[in-house]
């Protein structure tokens, strides 16, 4: 299985006898791209993946930008001809967060920025590298809309901001539009146990820190599902034979399969950083940025989202002039943003796809 276990990349919904599901892949090469920290990576690297074809006036496209650790095929319970998103209308491209292990990140990039020299991309980083692939690559002249879970959504927000003339509307599903302080504390917590292990060595590890990944993973296993989830025993929805015991194993000991520790770090850094406040203009104030969004949003918080609390999310959207706010109604904690399990996956579909589909 790709991405997380038990549906966080929300593989438990993306059929294996979907067609659609592999798209076809590529890799986007900038050379000497600079990031707002002022740092400039030689060579950056961007993975994707597309599906269907650009029409003449390049303007059917929907972009889907990756979430924590995913890949390209994170959104494939959105795409198929009975599903939201059908690759026969649309022209769907998908990107890879800076960090994942496929596009530039501190495991695949040479000295100086291996490892822990690897400097931090903002959202605002990767909005504009994918930018540059979507019209110097792909042809894109307009954005139909951007589809973003998590990262995803965070990437969504700071689209509808930057750039509300390249882009006709954006769907954010369990995101917000800044990590708010809460949010960085938690994150704080998960690097710290990967940070703790003596094997970590400032980054500089000779081979994975087993204990600070095992340590993280738990760690995450607490805020990546509601309370209610654990107690109901909702995994057997997805794994019928599986065991509360057998839950938190796969947590402790393979919660990522194959994951870097400075890649995990270095996403967590760029999630901390987010705030569409912080977009140049706005100076801080991430009222006033929700707040000049003029393009329709559909904003669909999970009612039992951890990392992103519905409580932050209606805040945000009291800000959004021309927002939609329909909170998922599911136990599925954070995940239900990614429909990990058969109802979330219909609910989503459904409110996606007419919001897609509706007239500009």
């Amino acid at each position: 299985m790709r991405g997380l276990w038990l549906g966080f990349a929300a593989v438990i919904m993306a059929l294996a006898s979907n067609a659609w599901a592999e798209g076809t892949t590529g890799m986007f090469v900038i050379k000497e791209f600079k990031l707002e920290s002022g740092a400039v990576l030689p060579e950056a690297r961007v993975r994707y993946a597309t599906w269907g074809k650009l029409n003449a006036a390049g303007d059917n496209a929907i972009l889907l930008p990756s979430h924590y650790m995913a890949d390209s095929q994170g959104y494939n319970w959105l795409i198929g001809p009975d599903k939201a998103l059908d690759p026969a209308k649309y022209f769907l491209v998908a990107t890879e967060l800076f960090g994942n292990g496929k596009s530039s990140s501190p495991s695949n990039t040479p000295a100086p920025f291996d490892g822990p020299r690897f400097p931090t991309p903002t959202i605002r980083d990767n909005v504009e590298a994918t930018r540059r692939l979507l019209v110097e690559a792909l042809g894109v002249k307009h954005l139909h809309a951007v589809v973003g879970f998590s990262m995803g959504g965070q990437q969504a927000f700071q689209w509808a901001v930057n750039h509300p003339d390249f882009v006709g509307r954006v769907v954010v599903t369990s995101a917000t539009a800044r990590t708010w302080p809460h949010g960085i504390v938690r994150l704080e917590g998960q690097i710290a146990a990967i940070t703790a292990d003596p094997d970590f060595a400032d980054g500089d590890y000779k081979s994975e820190p087993k204990r600070g990944l095992s340590a993280f993973g738990m760690v995450w296993a607490g805020w990546l599902y509601s309370q209610e989830w654990w107690r109901d025993g909702l995994w057997r929805v997805n794994a019928p034979n599986a065991t509360f015991e057998s839950v938190v194993a796969r947590f402790r000991e393979n919660f990522i399969p194959g994951a870097d520790a400075n890649n995990l770090i270095l996403q967590m850094r760029t999630w901390e950083l987010h705030d569409v406040g912080t977009t140049p203009g706005f100076d801080g104030d991430t009222a006033r940025a929700l707040a000049a969004i003029m393009i329709p949003v559909l904003y669909m918080p999970s009612e039992t989202d951890l990392y992103f609390p519905i409580g932050d999310a209606r805040y945000e959207a009291s800000f959004i002039p021309h927002v939609t706010f329909t909170p998922i109604p599911s136990l599925w904690g954070h995940t239900a943003g990614a429909a990990s399990n058969p109802a979330d996956a219909k609910f989503l579909n459904d409110h996606i796809g007419a919001f897609i589909a509706a007239p500009p």
